[in-house]
């Protein structure tokens, strides 16, 4: 026998199989979904990523014909429940929701993760944008941005801000400020922005730029005192609050925006199933009028439209990142 013989058979059987299986996952596709899905939120019960999960989940699964159970998996700015998105068994049933940090920015924050968001992770659709509201507690007596930026200018070491985790926009919005008046504050990660809003109300952190639903409830009950939305212009859903550069401080902006995510695993046709289905999901005008209620903006991008714009988030936040040598251990 030729001596190449035994390769050239091997081969033969590698195209004969995958010829063969070639029906089956056609089959599968066909069939999918069979049984219900969850999706892994990266933050806690009650954060925003959290609320879009459920709001949009429960029409997703309407429209897929199955029930989507949120399971949460807070953790590590974000990386814990990330990497479980990543991770899953590549069928489908188990996707995710996540922002920013997880998504773009600790890839620079951090030495090493478990996982790459761009080689592990497939977009589905850009979901929503929502712009940070920096607030203070109403008993600081502070009324406006100049205020705050003055005290902290004169009292550096008394300051401290939390955000939902290292390298989300309501980490690395305010560094952005402090950068532009050259002062100093101690940025205190939470695993979830209530946790974080949490600790404004009790004092141990003294002003933030949060997401608005998780301190527009407290602006309107007087606990606390919104200054400025860190978004380009006036945010429609929030019409009476500046935007930080009406109120004198330039070059800041930036959305809280949460996006669904799956294992780049998973086959394309199952991938664009979900996609279509969540898409169908926000579109809808009942969906959108409870994620507005929540103070979020609903898109609906493309898989390709939402992967482009992880790459110009990438390039908007990576030279802050580094120019302020921001690492997390």
């Amino acid at each position: 026998m030729n001596k190449h013989a035994p390769a050239r058979l091997r081969r033969l059987l590698a195209i004969l199989g995958i010829a063969a299986l070639a029906p089956l996952a056609a089959a599968h596709a066909d069939t999918w979904p069979s049984q219900p899905f969850k999706v892994i939120v990266p933050f806690g019960a009650g954060s925003s990523p959290d609320q879009v999960a459920r709001i949009v989940g429960e029409k997703a699964g309407a429209i897929l014909g199955q029930s989507i159970v949120v399971e949460n998996k807070p953790g590590a700015s974000g990386n814990i429940g990330t990497y479980a998105i990543a991770s899953a068994k590549p069928d489908g049933y188990t996707f995710g929701v996540s922002i920013t940090g997880p998504l773009v920015n600790n890839t620079l924050l951090f030495d090493k993760l478990p996982y790459d968001p761009k080689r592990d992770l497939a977009p589905l659709t850009l979901a929503v944008h929502q712009p940070n509201v920096l607030v203070v507690p109403t008993t600081s007596g502070i009324g406006t941005v100049q205020q705050l930026l003055e005290a902290i200018r004169k009292n550096p070491d008394k300051f401290n801000f939390p955000s939902p985790g290292a390298g989300t926009v309501s980490h690395l919005g305010v560094e952005l400020m402090l950068q532009q008046i050259h002062a100093q504050a101690v940025h205190v990660p939470y695993p979830s922005s209530p946790a974080a809003l949490t600790s404004l109300l009790s004092g141990d952190t003294q002003f933030g730029a949060l997401p608005p639903v998780a301190v527009m409830s407290m602006v309107k009950d007087g606990r606390l005192k919104a200054l400025a939305v860190t978004s380009s212009k006036r945010s429609s859903l929030l019409p009476d609050i500046p935007t930080l550069s009406e109120v004198g401080v330039q070059g800041v902006e930036g959305s809280a925006w949460i996006g669904f995510v799956v294992s780049s695993q998973v086959p394309p046709e199952i991938r664009k199933k979900l996609s279509d289905a969540l898409i169908q999901a926000i579109a809808d005008p009942e969906v959108a009028r409870r994620l507005r209620a929540q103070y979020m903006d609903p898109v609906g991008s493309t898989p390709e439209d939402f992967r482009a714009y992880m790459d110009d988030e990438l390039k908007r936040w990576g030279p802050l990142i580094k120019k302020l040598d921001i690492k997390v251990q």
